[in-house]
């Protein structure tokens, strides 16, 4: 028996891209950060990305290597900004107000239209809701959430940040399903990849997976091994409700 829907955050519920302007917009802001909090660059703009860029790209590596979370202290003291040497007691009070940043600066985002009137529809029908999110940051999801006005309708929000894990380990959706009083085969997932979402929740052993491409869906999709393929694809997040509404009734006419 269906009870449980969970989505992904980012590219799901809300669209998200980046492009040069959200960059240079990011490091602009990273550099501001700095300088207030006295520990000055001294490189240009351009050099500050170089080395921010480099320090992203090892610790991505690293992550998708092992599929493990980093908290933001160690992201950016021992990755996005260790070609800087500053001290580590002195930036690492302030790295999740710089994750927090990064995550809405250098990602455009923006809530997905009738994602409120889609959530309210599975609400109504009873079922439990939830998060899975692969992030960086350990508040942004969660204050983001509250921007968009739709916290409320969410029963968890599981995040990489906060258990380590990331998708498409099943371990993070175990978790997310066990926090919610779920088990896997009574849960439905909604994401925007194969390769971190539907391969994840399909490992787990969620009922269904859906996905709704995003701007990002191709990149983060390119070249991998498609273990599994969504039960359903969708263009429009709304039709998650009618969807789900429809395997519903279909279970109670067996």
């Amino acid at each position: 028996m269906i009870t449980t829907v969970m989505f992904d955050m980012g590219g799901t519920l809300e669209d998200i891209y980046v492009d040069e302007c959200s960059e240079l917009a990011a490091i602009d802001k990273l550099d501001e950060m700095l300088r207030g909090w006295g520990l000055d660059p001294k490189v240009s703009r351009e050099e500050l990305k170089r080395r921010v860029d480099a320090g992203w790209k090892k610790y991505g590596l690293f992550r998708d290597s092992c599929d493990v979370e980093l908290k933001p202290i160690s992201i950016w003291c021992d990755y996005a900004l260790a070609d800087f040497d500053f001290p580590r007691q002195e930036l690492a009070p302030h790295c999740e107000e710089i994750a927090h940043m990064w995550e809405v600066t250098h990602y455009h985002r923006a809530l997905r239209p009738r994602v409120k009137e889609m959530l309210q529809g599975l609400s109504d029908m009873g079922l439990k809701l939830g998060i899975v999110s692969n992030t960086a940051a350990m508040y942004q999801v969660f204050d983001i959430l509250e921007e968009y006005d739709i916290r409320d309708f969410f029963s968890d929000v599981t995040l990489s940040s906060v258990t380590g894990l990331r998708k498409p380990l099943p371990d993070i959706f175990f978790v997310a399903a066990h926090q919610l009083r779920a088990h896997p085969e009574e849960c439905i997932y909604v994401g925007d990849t194969v390769s971190r979402d539907i391969i994840g929740s399909k490992r787990a052993g969620f009922f269904r997976a859906i996905q709704i491409c995003s701007k990002l869906t191709g990149e983060k999709d390119s070249g991998i091994r498609r273990e599994f393929e969504p039960d359903h694809i969708i263009t429009d997040i709304y039709d998650v409700y009618p969807l789900v509404r429809s395997l519903v009734e279909a279970e109670k006419s067996c």
